[in-house]
């Protein structure tokens, strides 16, 4: 019997509910394997966890949507993926996501690439079980969903970086653009660069910054 490592950052009760049930129900069927979990709600809880077990994780699920960190290092948990595959590049990442936006998709695949990536309205058990079976035999895993976007993908070249949400971040948050070199080490000149072609890409040209941050939070980068 092999014993594999499982963390489950989610939020939703209902959510981690389901991921332990596929993982009974695999154990049940396979004696191969015996799942060993932990859970955390928060980025904070999930690094805690993270930092103090040897050796890493075999599998993590991780939710995107998450609050940020308390020390504000880690935006969100995709940020909590980052930090994931340059601290425990061993690790299988199965990414859960209310997310269907084709950009939103896109991006989590040039910045994360997870071992699986599933949208939630697609989980159901059989589902949910065929994607750790394949993340378990090195096979990535998508839903239905995912599936279904994956040939839109190669035509579409938007890609939204850390310093990109970064800046949507903090205008999000109020920040006035003078301040910003003082949070994210770019110029003035860089961040409006920037912001022209993050509203090029949404279709908004020549909106105001409340557009673009109306259309990112629509899509889910913030």
């Amino acid at each position: 019997m092999k014993n594999i490592s499982v963390l489950i950052v989610e939020d939703h009760p209902q959510i981690a509910q389901s991921y332990k049930l596929a993982l009974s129900k695999i154990a049940k069927t396979d004696d191969t394997y015996n799942f060993k979990i932990d859970e955390a709600t928060t980025i904070d809880r999930a690094k805690t966890l993270l930092e103090t077990k040897k050796p890493s994780y075999e599998i993590i699920f991780l939710d995107i949507k998450l609050p940020q960190s308390k020390d504000r290092l880690l935006l969100s948990g995709e940020d909590l993926g980052f930090y994931i595959k340059e601290h425990f590049p061993s690790s299988k990442i199965i990414v859960a996501t209310t997310y269907n936006d084709n950009h939103r998709i896109n991006t989590i695949f040039k910045n994360l690439d997870p071992e699986g990536l599933l949208i939630k309205n697609d989980l159901t058990t059989r589902a949910l079980i065929n994607a750790i079976e394949d993340v378990l035999e090195d096979i990535p895993a998508y839903s239905k969903t995912v599936k279904r976007y994956l040939r839109k993908l190669v035509q579409n070249d938007l890609n939204i970086d850390q310093l990109d949400r970064q800046i949507l971040h903090h205008l999000s948050n109020g920040e006035k653009m003078v301040n910003l070199p003082n949070l994210i080490p770019m110029s003035i000149g860089g961040i409006e660069k920037r912001k022209r072609l993050l509203k090029d890409a949404f279709g908004i040209s020549g909106e105001d910054d409340r557009v673009l941050i109306s259309k990112a939070r629509e899509k889910g980068f913030i």
